[in-house]
């Protein structure tokens, strides 16, 4: 039997066919669903990229100026086949000849991301931080930078200096790739203060080859409070892959410390297998090493080490440590960047000079399965003592989650962390504790403090503050009633 009822009254002498509710609900999402589809695909065409903006335009067609790179002139990151991860965000939109066909971002809509208070460069790509130091008053900071495009490549180092580490002088270019070892690239690399006041600068080159070798560079005016001007060691480089070494697998040197018998010795990372390593080196000059037996430190499974950092920390005070300080009273950090998954891991343990050995003090928070600086996007960190203020202070590499496609709209990609303290914590002895440089506190324009509030389980407490672009909350306590 036929339970349907028709939808409107019908006579026995001219009765039309029968339609149901639920044969005209289906009808009409079918028009809806058709139309939409309709309505999208000209919405498509219409916002679709036309030109783009690093490439020249024809005489028949100008591009927008507000109009991002079109997918078919996106160029290809180069940073697998080179040691560096490429940055996509393939999960999120669809590939097409390399490239993410992303959501039609325009230039005023991307303006607001720039930052105001972290490190980045005027425009283009940056990365790691390297060789940062405190000299003559100023704080320096070089990082890697590709001059000609806002994605991985033709990486040199960008230099700029500030007096507090939030306002920046940016500063021209110290390195670029002008010599046969570091034609493919200057990487990430360190600086040393010797106790006579000179630098030492090492760092990473990728030969015209494509060999990761360690080079030699100094200031060319030590009296420069800028150091405006670097010159490469005439013998580079001082050093290249030992046998048994990948010849992509060998780089980014630490800052150098002082051992007991009057040597500088440094580690650099590499890998066997899948085994991360930290190779180790004794130098008197810097520029003869001394390969050392063993491994600094080696753990199955992590595979390559990148940025190694290695530095001692106070188990009786707040103040950081110069890199040389050894002794009862200090535990030793070692970090890396594991290139594997982009994370940067740390462990806390006792060093062994004479055995050139790292012995963590947990086993389970080795380097590279432990701890991290991090939990968010935060990647090739690098620690320095500023004999200045007498304090540990760490830079990170935030790479944001942006693709490459709205790296090249906007016109720049990463920024830096703020600088942050970094000590033991001396409560636990087993974990480092961070904090934002005190001169952050120079942006805040006023402070509202508010006691005695009292907020009960799920409710929602009101305060009375003025307008404000930004706010941040912090000291909160809470009293157990």
């Amino acid at each position: 039997m036929d339970h349907r009822k028709p939808l409107l009254p019908t006579s026995s002498d001219d009765a039309p066919n029968p339609r149901t509710r639920k044969d005209l609900v289906l009808m009409i999402c079918g028009l809806f669903l058709l139309s939409s589809l309709v309505a999208f695909g000209g919405y498509r065409a219409s916002n679709a990229p036309h030109a783009d903006v690093s490439s020249p335009a024809s005489n028949d067609e100008q591009p927008s100026p507000t109009s991002v790179p079109s997918p078919k002139w996106y160029p290809v990151s180069r940073g697998v086949s080179s040691g560096v991860s490429e940055k996509s965000s393939s999960m999120l939109f669809a590939v097409k000849d390399g490239a993410s066909e992303a959501f039609p971002w325009d230039n005023s809509m991307l303006s607001w991301q720039r930052t105001a208070f972290h490190f980045q460069p005027e425009k283009n790509w940056m990365n790691d931080p390297n060789g940062p130091m405190y000299y003559k008053g100023w704080y320096h900071f070089f990082y890697q930078y590709n001059p000609n495009g806002a994605v991985w490549g033709d990486i040199v180092w960008g230099h700029a200096v500030s007096r507090d580490m939030i306002h920046w002088l940016h500063l021209p270019l110290a390195m670029v790739a002008d010599q046969w070892y570091d034609m493919q690239g200057v990487w990430t690399g360190s600086a040393t203060i010797l106790p006579n006041g000179e630098i030492i600068m090492l760092y990473t080159g990728s030969t015209n080859e494509s060999v990761q070798v360690q080079n030699l560079a100094y200031p060319a005016d030590p009296s420069d409070p800028l150091l405006v001007d670097w010159i490469k060691y005439p013998g580079n480089p001082v050093l290249v892959p030992p046998p048994g070494i990948g010849t992509k697998d060998f780089r980014d040197p630490t800052t150098a410390w002082l051992t007991s018998e009057g040597k500088w010795r440094i580690t650099i990372g590499s890998k066997l297998n899948k085994t991360g390593i930290a190779l180790v080196y004794d130098t008197e000059d810097f520029k003869s090493y001394e390969l050392k037996e063993g491994l600094l430190r080696a753990v199955d499974g992590t595979g390559m080490w990148e940025c190694v950092d290695f530095f001692p920390v106070s188990k009786k005070n707040e103040n950081g440590l110069d890199t040389s300080v050894n002794g009862d009273e200090v535990k030793h950090v070692m970090k890396v960047s594991l290139d594997d998954d982009r994370h940067d891991y740390y462990a806390i343990g006792t060093y062994d000079e004479k055995s050139v050995l790292f012995t963590p003090d947990d086993a389970k928070n080795d380097v590279g399965v432990g701890l991290r600086y991090d939990y968010g996007i935060f990647y090739a960190s690098k620690t320095f003592y500023d004999q200045n203020k007498e304090r540990r202070l760490l830079w990170g590499w935030i790479g944001e989650s942006d693709s490459e496609y709205a790296d090249v709209a906007k016109g720049w990609a990463s920024v830096q962390s703020i600088p942050r303290t970094v000590e033991l914590d001396r409560k636990t002895g087993s974990n480092l504790l961070q904090w934002p440089v005190a001169e952050v506190e120079s942006l805040r324009l006023r402070s509202d403090e508010f006691k005695n509030l009292k907020a009960k389980p799920g409710s929602v407490v009101s305060i009375d503050i003025e307008t404000a672009t930004q706010v941040c909350v912090h000291d909160i306590k809470f009293l157990k009633l």
